[in-house]
C-alpha cells in the first residue's frame, strides 16, 4: 500500500527538525528570578508534531526551539536525565550560555488562504515585542535550602522572517554554574492573542540537545500564570526528580481545577458533570425539556466536561445551552479540522443547507414519489433555493456539495455514490447482503449466536406478553429446507440472530405516540450455510400490549407469494431502521464517544504530563471531547439530528441510557471478551488470536483480531519498560487515583460493579490500556467510516421507519387495499421523508470523512520521543506490523472462497485497514474517536 508522505517512516528520529543556520541579534539580558510558586502554574501538554489548530481571530502558532545557531538536535540526547543537562553544572565555576530559538506562525503551513487572520504579518510582527518569556526550571532541588531553585529567565527577540509567514526569535541563557538538569520550562505569553508553542529545544554551548515538546495553546496576556512544560524523559510520581516534584503536583491541581464557575474558552480545566445539557426547556417548555442522563438510578450514563453554564430557570437541574461548549483549549479542533467539520462542514449543513433544502419542499414529511427520484439523488441531486449566501457550501463540503450551474437558483445539493451503490444498486434487495452486513457492514457488534431454543424475553411477561418468542422450530426448520432440526442447527453453532426485541419493546407505546414514526421490538434469525455464509431465515415484530390494544406479533420468512413478499421487504426495512439506532445509539455513540470521554476526563485530572501511561494515552484522546461536545450541540441533542431522522426520536438518549445500565461493562468492551459474550468465539489457546470464531468468514472479527494483536503487543512492551513488577503497579499513586475517578466518577453510575478490573499486575494494566485504545481508535473507525457507503443510500440502511407493517391488527382496511394496490408506495412512505433522507445522507458524509490532519493508529507522528531504545524499537515494530496487516486484508479481499468480502458486486471490507488518504475512503483507523 502506498502510504500518505506523513506515513512513511525513515526512522524514528524523522520527526526532529534541522534548524537551518539564522542571523544571531545581540542576546537578550538573562536573570535569575526567585522561584515562581508551584501553585501558580498551570500545566502543558507533550503533543503532536504538526502544528495545531487556529480557531479563529488572529492567534499565533509558535513553534520555540533552544538551540545554537546552525545545530541539529540529536534525538538521543535527554534533558530530564542528563544529556544537554549534563553541561549545566558548569566547569570550574563558569556559567553555560544556551541559545533559544523561536518560531512563530500566523497560520498552519499557509492552509486556506480565505481563512488566515484579518490582519496582516507586518500588523501581526508589530504587535509582538517582548510577547514571550521563558525560563528554565532545574530538576535539582538547592542544597542548601532544600527548596526549588530560582529559574533562569530571558525574553525572546525577533531575528528574521521568510516568505512563508514565519517570525524567528532568540533568545540566550546564562546558566550559573551548579543549576544542575533542566527538567521543565515555563513559558508566559504577554502578548494580546493566543500562542501555540509547539516544542522547546534547550541547546548547550557544547551541543548537547533536547527537546521539549508542548504542542498546546497559551491563552492571551497570562503574566504570571506562567505554562510549565516537563522534559520528555517520562516519570513515575515516585521517581520525579526533586526539583520537579512540586510543578508536577500543583500542575495537576490546575487542571483539575475547583469544580466552581463558567470555564472560559482559554480555559484548560478538565472536570465532571452530567448530560444535563441535551434539552432546551428553556426555550421551548415541556416540549423541549429532557431528562438528565447520569447521577441517578433511572437514567445512568457516562459523565461528560463540566462547562458550568447557567442552569435553567425553568428546569434547575438543567443547563442552559448558551454560547458554544467549553472543551478545555488544548481540545479544540486543528484549524484543517475546524474548516473539514466544526465551522464550515456539519454546521453549515445543519444550519444552511438543510433549511434550504426544506424550503423547497411544500410537506417536510413528504416521502419520495419513486425509487428513480431516489436514484436522482446521485445524478441531478436536490435544488436548492435562489440564496445569494448559499455559495459558502462549496468550500463547506467540497466532496458533497457541487455548483453545477452558475445561474442564481439552478444550485444543487449533490450526493456521490455510495460504494455499495457503485458497485451493486440493487444490493439492498437480496436478503444475502442483508444478512453479509451483519458481518462486514457498519454495526457487525449486534450480531450474536442463537444458544438455546425457543427465544425468550427477559421482560417482565405481566406487562409485555408472553415472554417465548413466536418463531417457531417448525417454521425455522421450513425456512433451512429441512437440512437438520433446530436442535440440531443450535448445537452446531448454526443459527444467528440480531435481538433489538428487549431494548426497544418497552419504549414501542412511548415512540408510537409520537407523529411520522413507529416501532416495534424485533428478532431476526438467520442460518449459517455450508458456504460460510448466512441465510436469513425470518423476522419476528412485536407490539406489546396497552390499556386500548392487546400485544400483537407477528412472524414473517421470504416467500414466492408476491404480498409476503413485499410484507418481507417491509419488514426487513423495519429491522434495517431498528439496527440503525442500535448502531448509531447504542455501538457507536455509546461504547465509543460517551465511554471514552471519562478515561480523557480522569488522565488530564489524575495522570501527569509526566506519566508514562499519560503519554501513551494522549494521541487516542485527541479531538474526542470536541465532537462530543458538537454533539451535544446539534447531534444528539433535543430536536438535533438524531430526533429528527432516528425512529426513537425524542426517546433516542432514553434509549442509549438504558443500553449503558443493561449492557455495557468495561471488561465485555475488549474485542475478544465482546466476540466471547455474543457467542460470536470461545476461548482456544490452539486457535490464532487464542479464539475460534463461531463464524470462519467473520471480516470484522478475522481483521480486528489483527489490530487488537498489534496494539495488545506495542501497549505489553511499553508498559514493561515502566513496570517491572506488581509493586510498582500497585505503588503508582497517580496510576492508582486515575483508574479509580475512572470508576467512582467517569462511570460512577456502575462504580460498584463486581466486574471492573484491579490494576494490581502489569498483566492487567496492559489489558485495560489496551481496551481503551482498542475502543478509543478500532472500535470506532468500525462503526463510523462505513457509514456513508452503507447508509448513504438510505433503501439499504433507512435511519427510521414511518409507518406500521400493513397487516398489524387491527388491520386498517383502507391501509391495507392500497398496500395491495401499490406495494412500491407503501415501502416508500416507511422509508425516511425526503428532508430527512437528504439531511442523514449529508450527516453520515460528513462524519466518513478523515481530515487532512488525521494522526492514524501506529503512524510515525505519534512516535514516542525520549531515549527509551526498547520503547522506540517497540513503536517500530507496531508500525510495521500495522503495515503487514494492511497486505492481508488487501490479501483477503481478494479471495474468492471468503464469500463475506469478495464476490460479484461485493464491497470489500476496509474498515480495519489501519492506515488511509483524506475523506470519505471505507478505511483508515484514526488514533481517537475524532469525529
Amino acid at each position: 500500500m502506498s502510504l500518505p508522505p506523513q506515513l512513511k517512516p525513515s526512522s524514528l528520529q524523522s520527526h526532529h527538525r534541522t534548524i537551518a543556520s539564522r542571523r544571531i541579534l545581540p542576546s537578550s539580558t538573562c536573570s535569575t528570578s526567585s522561584s515562581l510558586p508551584s501553585s501558580s502554574l498551570s500545566a502543558g501538554r507533550p503533543g503532536r508534531r504538526c502544528a495545531r489548530a487556529l480557531g479563529g481571530g488572529r492567534q499565533l502558532v509558535v513553534r520555540c526551539a533552544s538551540v545554537g545557531p546552525s545545530e541539529v538536535v540529536p534525538a538521543s540526547s535527554s534533558i530530564g536525565g542528563g544529556g544537554a543537562s549534563s553541561d549545566m553544572a558548569g566547569k570550574g565555576g563558569a556559567s553555560v550560555r544556551v541559545k533559544a530559538v523561536a518560531t512563530v506562525k500566523v497560520t498552519v503551513g499557509g492552509f486556506l488562504d480565505g481563512l488566515r487572520p484579518s490582519r496582516t504579518m507586518d500588523d501581526v510582527k508589530d504587535l509582538i515585542g517582548r510577547s514571550m518569556e521563558l525560563e528554565l526550571v532545574s530538576a535539582e532541588l538547592d542544597a542548601k535550602t532544600g527548596k526549588e531553585k530560582p529559574t533562569i529567565k530571558s525574553y525572546a527577540h525577533k531575528v528574521a522572517d521568510n516568505d512563508l509567514h514565519v517570525v524567528t526569535y532568540e533568545a540566550d541563557f546564562n546558566v550559573p554554574a551548579g543549576f544542575g538538569p533542566v527538567g521543565a520550562v515555563l513559558v508566559a505569553n504577554e502578548h494580546g492573542t493566543e500562542m501555540f508553542l509547539e516544542d522547546v529545544k534547550v541547546v548547550t554551548a557544547g551541543g548537547n540537545s533536547d527537546v521539549i515538546r508542548c504542542d498546546s495553546w497559551l491563552p492571551p496576556k497570562s503574566g504570571d500564570a506562567k505554562r510549565v512544560f516537563f522534559a520528555n524523559k517520562p516519570y513515575l510520581p515516585g521517581q520525579t526528580p526533586p526539583g520537579l516534584q512540586g510543578y508536577r503536583k500543583n500542575d495537576l491541581a490546575k487542571k483539575r481545577g475547583d469544580g466552581t464557575g463558567q470555564r472560559k474558552a482559554t480555559d484548560r480545566v478538565y472536570d465532571y458533570d452530567l448530560y444535563n445539557d441535551l434539552g432546551s426547556g428553556e426555550e421551548l417548555g415541556a416540549a423541549g425539556a429532557r431528562p438528565v442522563l447520569g447521577g441517578n438510578k433511572q437514567f445512568p450514563y457516562p459523565r461528560r466536561c463540566r462547562t458550568g453554564r447557567p442552569r435553567s430557570t425553568k428546569d434547575p437541574q438543567s443547563e442552559t445551552r448558551s454560547g458554544d461548549v467549553y472543551v478545555p483549549r488544548d481540545e479544540a479542533f486543528s484549524e484543517e479540522k475546524n474548516v473539514q467539520f466544526s465551522v464550515k462542514t456539519l454546521q453549515s449543513v445543519l444550519h444552511a443547507a438543510v433549511p434550504a433544502v426544506q424550503s423547497t419542499l411544500i410537506d417536510p414529511n413528504q416521502g419520495f414519489p419513486s425509487f428513480f427520484v431516489i436514484d436522482k439523488l446521485f445524478e441531478d441531486g436536490v435544488e436548492l433555493p435562489r440564496a445569494e449566501d448559499l455559495g459558502f457550501l462549496r468550500a463547506a463540503v467540497p466532496r458533497l456539495l457541487e455548483f453545477l450551474r452558475d445561474g442564481p437558483g439552478d444550485k444543487v445539493l449533490l450526493f456521490d455514490a455510495p460504494a455499495n451503490v457503485q458497485k451493486d444498486k440493487f444490493a439492498w434487495l437480496r436478503d444475502e447482503e442483508f444478512a453479509r452486513e451483519t458481518l462486514a457492514g457498519i454495526n457487525p457488534y449486534a450480531i450474536e449466536l442463537v444458544k438455546e431454543f425457543p427465544l425468550k424475553s427477559k421482560l417482565d411477561p405481566a406487562v409485555y406478553g408472553p415472554a417465548e418468542s413466536a418463531i417457531t422450530a417448525e417454521l425455522l426448520e421450513a425456512q433451512m429446507g429441512h437440512t437438520m432440526t433446530v436442535a440440531e442447527a443450535v448445537k452446531s453453532k448454526r443459527l444467528f440472530m440480531l435481538d433489538f426485541h428487549d431494548l426497544f419493546l418497552p419504549y414501542v407505546h412511548k415512540i408510537r405516540a409520537l407523529q411520522h414514526t413507529t416501532m416495534y421490538g424485533s428478532r431476526t434469525i438467520m442460518f449459517l450455510t455450508d458456504d460460510g455464509t448466512l441465510r436469513l431465515l425470518a423476522i419476528e415484530l412485536t407490539r406489546p400490549a396497552s390499556p386500548t390494544m392487546p400485544q400483537w406479533r407477528q412472524v414473517f420468512t421470504s416467500s414466492t407469494d408476491t404480498t409476503k413478499s413485499w410484507l418481507w421487504r417491509m419488514a426487513k426495512s423495519h429491522v434495517r431502521a431498528h439496527d440503525a439506532g442500535h448502531h448509531e445509539l447504542v455501538t457507536h455513540w455509546l461504547r465509543t464517544h460517551c465511554a471514552v470521554e471519562p478515561y480523557i476526563l480522569a488522565a488530564n485530572r489524575q495522570l501527569s504530563e509526566m506519566h508514562p501511561i499519560y503519554q501513551l494515552l494522549r494521541p487516542h484522546f485527541r479531538y474526542t471531547m470536541r465532537i462530543n461536545a458538537l454533539a451535544r450541540s446539534a447531534l444528539i441533542n433535543g430536536g438535533g439530528i438524531i430526533e429528527l431522522t432516528f425512529s426513537p426520536q425524542r426517546y433516542a438518549m432514553e434509549l442509549s441510557s438504558v443500553a449503558y445500565d443493561k449492557l455495557w461493562r468495561f471488561d465485555m468492551e475488549a474485542l475478544p471478551a465482546d466476540l466471547v459474550r455474543r457467542g460470536m468465539a470461545e476461548e482456544d489457546p490452539t486457535a490464532e488470536h487464542g479464539l475460534k470464531l463461531a463464524i470462519k468468514d467473520y471480516p470484522f472479527a478475522n481483521d480486528g483480531l489483527l489490530i487488537w494483536d498489534a496494539i495488545k503487543g506495542w501497549v505489553q512492551a511499553y508498559v514493561s519498560s515502566y513496570y517491572p513488577n506488581n509493586a510498582s503497579v500497585t505503588g503508582d499513586a497517580e496510576l492508582q487515583a486515575f483508574w479509580t475517578e475512572v470508576r467512582t466518577e467517569g462511570h460512577g453510575d456502575k462504580k460498584d460493579a463486581p466486574w471492573w478490573p484491579k490494576l494490581d499486575t502489569p498483566e492487567s494494566l496492559a489489558h485495560t490500556l489496551t481496551t481503551i485504545i482498542w475502543v478509543a481508535a478500532a472500535h470506532h473507525a468500525a462503526v463510523n467510516f462505513g457509514q456513508y457507503d452503507f447508509g448513504g443510500y438510505f433503501p439499504n440502511r433507512p435511519s427510521i421507519a414511518r409507518t406500521n407493517m400493513p397487516v398489524e391488527e387491527p388491520v386498517d382496511a383502507a391501509a391495507f387495499e392500497k398496500f395491495l394496490d401499490n406495494p412500491d408506495q407503501a415501502l416508500r412512505e416507511c422509508f425516511p421523508s425526503q428532508v430527512q433522507a437528504t439531511l442523514v445522507m449529508a450527516v453520515l458524509d460528513v462524519l466518513s470523512s478523515h481530515s487532512p490532519d488525521e494522526e492514524y493508529l501506529g503512524g510515525m507522528e505519534t512516535a514516542p520521543w525520549g531515549n527509551d531504545t526498547a520503547v522506540r524499537a517497540a513503536y517500530l515494530r507496531f508500525n510495521e506490523q500495522l503495515k503487514a496487516v494492511e497486505r492481508i486484508i488487501d490479501g483477503r479481499n481478494k479471495n474468492r472462497k471468503l464469500k463475506n468480502r469478495c464476490g460479484a458486486g461485493i464491497v470489500p471490507y476496509q474498515l480495519m485497514k489501519p492506515f488511509s488518504q483524506p475523506g470519505v475512503t471505507g478505511k483508515g483507523i484514526p488514533n481517537s474517536t475524532s469525529i
